[in-house]
């Protein structure tokens, strides 16, 4: 579903450049549910960003769905973004004027989608999540898990390849966290939706299927989950502890 293919990026200071991503390469399979983790500084941000084209890459490529979108102009990158990706941002960015029904509707009012058929869909989204008692409601009068909640809604309303979340629990209290995280999986095993996760924290992480760690720019190791739930979290933990990045470490 998701392709990285020999991926770098650098940046420039002056006379100095910078890599921060070196020659990477993975593949997210359909239904799969992915974090990447590392200490701060190992290219989590960066991998993500270039992913979704936000910042170019300076070579490799971006396969979605099995379409090269590295080259894109902005307008078809736009496209791309609106159509088949998703977004779960650490900030909700969820607009405040509207209410929870409108906000996860915007995608596909962005696509010019009947009314009739975004109503329908953005109703049983919020029957799956379990926002329906705030559907009314505007971001300001719910709490931080109703609004994550609401945010992985939309990101589902057009039927992406490939969710790419960025810190989505990073502002939640221990309670908030857990609904966004069962809100994943909720969106992988009853929407099939393909998940791609930055994160530092290894509670959330420990809920997928496989972790790609990353350090100085490259994939130091992929993780699979094999055991238990509490058996994998301590296992990222140790790891991420023998690289030197903690549980709060920020990019």
């Amino acid at each position: 579903m998701l392709q990285v293919q020999n991926l770098n990026k650098s940046y420039q200071n002056g006379v100095n450049t910078y890599p921060v991503l070196k020659d990477v390469s993975f593949a997210v399979k359909k239904g799969e549910f992915v974090a990447v983790m590392g200490p701060s500084g190992s290219g989590k941000t960066t991998l993500l960003n270039c992913i979704s084209c936000f910042i170019p890459s300076d070579s490799g490529t971006i396969l979605l769905g099995g379409k090269d979108i590295s080259g894109l102009d902005e307008r078809k990158i736009a496209k791309v973004r609106n159509e088949n990706l998703g977004f779960v941002f650490q900030d909700f960015m969820l607009l405040d004027g509207l209410t929870v029904r409108e906000n996860i509707c915007m995608p596909q009012i962005i696509a010019g989608a009947p009314v009739t058929q975004m109503e329908v869909k953005a109703e049983k989204l919020c029957q799956l999540f379990g926002i329906t008692k705030v559907i009314d409601k505007y971001p300001a009068e719910i709490s931080g898990g109703e609004k994550q909640r609401t945010a992985v809604a939309r990101a589902l309303m057009n039927n992406p390849y490939v969710i790419l979340a960025d810190e989505p629990t990073g502002n939640l209290d221990s309670k908030s966290c857990k609904a966004v995280i069962e809100a994943f999986l909720q969106a992988k095993e009853q929407a099939g939706a393909t998940i791609f996760m930055v994160t530092h924290d290894s509670f959330a992480a420990s809920f997928c299927d496989r972790v790609i760690v990353l350090a100085d720019g490259t994939i130091h190791q992929e993780i699979i989950k094999t055991g238990t739930r509490r058996q994998f979290m301590d296992q990222l933990l140790d790891v991420l502890r023998n690289l030197g990045g903690g549980d709060d470490d920020n990019e």
